[in-house]
């Protein structure tokens, strides 16, 4: 939570005041930039914001990240209105896949289980059997028993979760964009730099990424294994804005990007002044049609009973 009498500038005031007058919440994911982290009511990965979503007290939600994942906070709220701080903020990986194109995918797999990465549409959300994270897409697949299952959109995190179940899948060929940013080389060079700091990664890397790194988590579950862990170096190959929370929390310790490219543009849309533009204009304000909105809740409130 956001301790508001450390919050001194002007536009964090005016912001702090807004906040109250709406009776809102913000919420930010953990790429955003460092100044929007520091604003917001709860910070968090993508399992953590859906599940605060589904447990909001409060009139408005600004949500700090992108499109989907304001989406899935219509989806959870339908009674509150969900504010996304620029329209253009969206994800590549998110776009890999339409509804109409899952509902082929599906047609040519007869009674396959559809798990879908939130990384995704509403309406692809409303095509699918149950969604995940990258934090719990293990759990959920495991939950399916012996059933055929289709991963969509993530190639990646399907092919992570595939290879520790020991289980095959029919993956979509999505990815993410940004998470290609860097090389089993630039891992080598900083693990020569920085003898002993272990590697973490995303699972949305590639495999050989993966492969090359001692532990593949979540943004969340990163954050809470550089906490506890007894090493003081960290090598880090996920979305920068991770680093601020990492410093934040762990001033004691060092975390070395593995990449300068690794930077999401959209989430980078969010700004501290659209924050502000957000609460002072009510905008903009994410709506789900009420059929798609009933469908992709059925999938996402699943993951969650699985998440409990």
């Amino acid at each position: 939570m956001t301790d508001l009498n450390k919050s001194t500038t002007p536009m964090v005031e005016r912001i702090n005041r807004l906040r109250q007058e709406r009776n809102a919440v913000i919420l930010a994911h953990n790429y955003v930039p460092g100044d929007v982290q520091d604003v917001a009511d709860f910070v968090g990965d993508s399992l953590e914001l859906a599940q605060k979503s589904a447990r909001i007290n409060a009139d408005v939600i600004v949500f700090c990240g992108v499109y989907f994942m304001a989406e899935t906070a219509v989806i959870l709220n339908p009674d509150k209105t969900v504010l996304l701080p620029d329209l253009n903020a969206g994800c590549p990986m998110a776009n890999m896949i339409t509804g109409a194109e899952l509902r082929d995918f599906k047609a040519k797999h007869p009674g396959a289980k559809v798990v879908c990465y939130v990384n995704s549409t509403a309406e692809v959300k409303a095509e699918s059997d149950i969604c995940c994270t990258s934090a719990n897409a293990a759990k959920v697949v495991g939950s399916l028993g012996d059933s055929e299952i289709l991963f969509v959109p993530d190639r990646h995190l399907g092919d992570h979760v595939a290879s520790q179940l020991n289980r095959p899948m029919t993956l979509w060929p999505g990815f993410c964009p940004t998470h290609q940013h860097f090389s089993t080389a630039e891992i080598d060079s900083l693990r020569a730099t920085h003898p002993g700091a272990p590697v973490l990664v995303h699972p949305e890397c590639a495999r050989p990424m993966r492969q090359a790194a001692d532990f593949v988590l979540s943004t969340g579950q990163m954050c809470r294994h550089v906490a506890t862990a007894p090493e003081q170096k960290f090598i880090i190959g996920t979305e920068d804005g991770i680093i601020h929370r990492m410093r934040k929390e762990n001033p004691g310790k060092e975390f070395y990007l593995v990449s300068q490219r690794l930077r999401c543009p959209n989430m980078k849309k969010i700004t501290l002044e659209k924050v502000l533009w957000s609460l002072e204009g009510m905008q903009f304000k994410i709506t789900v049609d009420p059929e798609i909105a009933k469908a992709a809740r059925r999938s996402i409130e699943a993951m969650l009973d699985v998440s409990k």
